[in-house]
């Protein structure tokens, strides 16, 4: 960063602890992406971006920095927040169109009812019969207790190995890899897994609970 930089990727806190401490100089920067917008804005961290952007965006001036807003959905308050730095004119690019609601045709739904007891007895059979023992299957928990447990549970016939916050990065990166290599066939993840994995050839997606 002393020597000059062309890109600085980074979350808003650590951006911003550089700029307070004078390690950082954003007056030329000419292009501002937020990922993940919607999570971004609603996390909190509206306050610490518009502490960020401050220095680079003059009100109504046309060498603000070209500002692209990612987000996979978008409720009405990020454009009420993203006017506060995009021009009047900004283009909305929407990949979905009207297909918001819809699932893939090519995969088939299905809710079980089980009392919480039986839940990892029934996971088991689920994957028994619809994955088998050389399909691979996602099981996804709400906590990092729960996928513990349900990874250990003697239900599951197939290996299985568990992915959540408390893993380390690099473990993290070893157990994706063996899972994509087909080294275990069965992974139980929190949701720190349901954004941005790309592994091909899954035949069955669990949810141990409806998604709150």
């Amino acid at each position: 960063m002393r020597s000059g930089i062309d890109v600085l990727v980074g979350t808003p806190g650590r951006i911003k602890d550089h700029l307070q401490n004078g390690k950082l100089d954003l007056t030329k920067v000419k292009h501002v992406v937020l990922d993940e917008v919607d999570q971004m804005l609603d996390m909190g961290f509206a306050e610490q971006v518009e502490d960020i952007l401050r220095v680079a965006y003059k009100k109504d001036s046309e060498d603000n920095p070209q500002t692209l807003l990612f987000s996979a959905t978008c409720p009405h308050w990020v454009y009420d927040v993203a006017k506060k730095y995009m021009k009047s004119r900004y283009e909305q690019i929407d990949l979905i169109g009207k297909r918001t609601q819809k699932a893939a045709t090519t995969v088939e739904h299905l809710a079980i009812e089980c009392h919480w007891s039986q839940r990892a007895a029934v996971i088991g059979d689920v994957i028994q019969v619809y994955s088998g023992s050389h399909g691979r299957t996602i099981v996804f928990c709400e906590t990092k207790k729960e996928a513990n447990e349900l990874a250990l549970n003697a239900s599951i016939k197939q290996d299985c190995q568990s992915l959540h916050g408390d893993i380390p990065q690099k473990q993290r990166e070893i157990t994706l890899k063996g899972f994509r290599n087909g080294t275990f066939k069965v992974l139980v993840a929190t949701n720190v897994a349901a954004r941005g994995l790309d592994i091909p050839e899954v035949d069955l997606v669990v949810q141990s609970s409806p998604p709150k």
